[in-house]
C-alpha cells in the first residue's frame, strides 16, 4: 500500500515537472520578426539584443524590455513663424529617420520620446532661420533651410541612437490675407502682360494693314499713270497721223475733243451708279466748249513761241 502511494506521488511529481517544463519552454521561446530587434533585460538590466529569428530566454530572469523597429519612420509637423518683413508663415516639415543599428540600446534608454525631441529641434532651427529672411527669400531658400535643419538634427540625434535620413520643407503657407494679396498681384501682372501682348498684336495688325493699303495705293497710282500715258501716246499718234493727212491743228483738236466728249457720255450712261446727268440742251454749247479749249491751246503755243 505504501509503495503504491509512493509510486502515485512520484508519477504526479513527474507530471507536474513535465508540465512546468513545457510551460517554461513555451514562455521562454520567442520569435523576433524581420526589420525588428528586441532588447532583452536580465533582472532589470540590459543584457543583450535579439536579432530576427527564434530565441530562448529564461523565465522570471530575462524579459523583453522593448521591441525596436528598424524601419524608416516619418514625422510630419507644422511650424508657424514670422519673416523679417512681418509676414506670418506656416511651414510644413517632414523628417525621415530610423534607429541606428550600431546604437540600438541608446535609442531606447537615452530618450523616452524621440519624436518630441526631433520636433523641438525642428521648431528651434526653423524659428531661428526664417525670421532673418523675407517672404520671397523664404520661398527661394526653402531647400537651404531644410538642409540646415537636417544637419542640426543629425548632429544632435546621433548621440541618442537615431539617424536622420532626410528633412524636407514640403510647403510654405503665408497668412491668408497675404496669400490673397499675392494672388491679386500675380493676377494683375498677368492681365498687364496679356494687355501688352494684345496691344502689340493690334499694332502689328495696323502696321500690316497700313503697309498693304500703301502698296495698294502705289500700285493703283502706277496703273492710273500708265493708263494716262497710254492715252496720251495714243492721242499723240492720232494727232500726228491726221496732221500728215493735211488737217489743221484746230480741226484735229475739234475731232479729238468731240470723240472724248462722246466717250465720257457713254461711260456715264453705262455706269450702274449713274442716276441723273445734267447736260446743256443747246448743241452749240459743245461747240463753244471746243472753241474755248482750242483757243487756250493756241494761246499756250503762242506763249511758248
Amino acid at each position: 500500500m505504501l509503495f503504491s502511494i509512493l509510486t502515485s506521488a512520484s508519477l504526479l511529481g513527474i507530471i507536474v515537472v513535465a508540465v512546468l517544463a513545457v510551460i517554461i519552454l513555451f514562455v521562454g521561446i520567442y520569435v523576433v520578426p524581420q526589420q525588428s530587434v528586441f532588447i532583452i533585460e536580465r533582472f532589470g538590466k540590459f543584457h543583450r539584443l535579439a536579432d530576427p529569428g527564434i530565441h530562448v530566454k529564461i523565465p522570471l530572469v530575462d524579459r523583453i524590455a522593448t521591441k525596436v523597429s528598424m524601419r524608416i519612420h516619418q514625422m510630419d509637423q507644422s511650424v508657424t513663424t514670422k519673416t523679417v518683413d512681418n509676414v506670418f508663415v506656416n511651414l510644413n516639415v517632414s523628417v525621415q529617420y530610423r534607429v541606428d543599428d550600431k546604437n540600438i540600446a541608446a535609442s531606447f534608454y537615452e530618450l523616452s520620446s524621440p519624436e518630441t525631441q526631433i520636433r523641438a529641434y525642428v521648431e528651434d532651427n526653423i524659428r531661428n532661420a526664417v525670421p532673418t529672411l523675407t517672404l520671397d527669400d523664404a520661398f527661394v531658400q526653402k531647400d537651404k533651410i531644410a538642409n540646415d535643419v537636417q544637419e542640426t538634427l543629425r548632429a544632435s540625434m546621433s548621440q541618442f541612437g537615431f539617424v536622420i535620413i532626410r528633412t524636407l520643407i514640403t510647403d510654405i503657407e503665408p497668412d491668408a490675407a497675404v496669400r490673397d494679396a499675392m494672388n491679386s498681384i500675380n493676377e494683375s501682372q498677368r492681365r498687364k502682360e496679356a494687355a501688352r501682348e494684345l496691344a502689340e498684336a493690334d499694332k502689328i495688325t495696323v502696321v500690316v494693314k497700313a503697309e498693304a493699303e500703301a502698296e495698294q495705293a502705289r500700285l493703283h497710282g502706277m496703273g492710273i499713270a500708265n493708263q494716262r500715258k497710254a492715252i496720251v501716246d495714243g492721242l499723240h499718234r492720232s494727232f500726228e497721223e491726221l496732221k500728215q493727212d493735211g488737217m489743221t491743228e484746230s480741226e484735229i483738236m475739234s475731232i479729238i475733243l468731240t470723240e472724248q466728249y462722246l466717250d465720257v457720255l457713254s461711260r456715264f450712261a453705262d455706269s450702274p451708279n449713274m442716276k441723273v446727268l445734267m447736260m446743256p440742251s443747246d448743241i452749240s454749247a459743245v461747240g463753244e466748249m471746243q472753241q474755248s479749249i482750242i483757243a487756250s491751246i493756241e494761246a499756250t503755243n503762242g506763249l511758248q513761241r
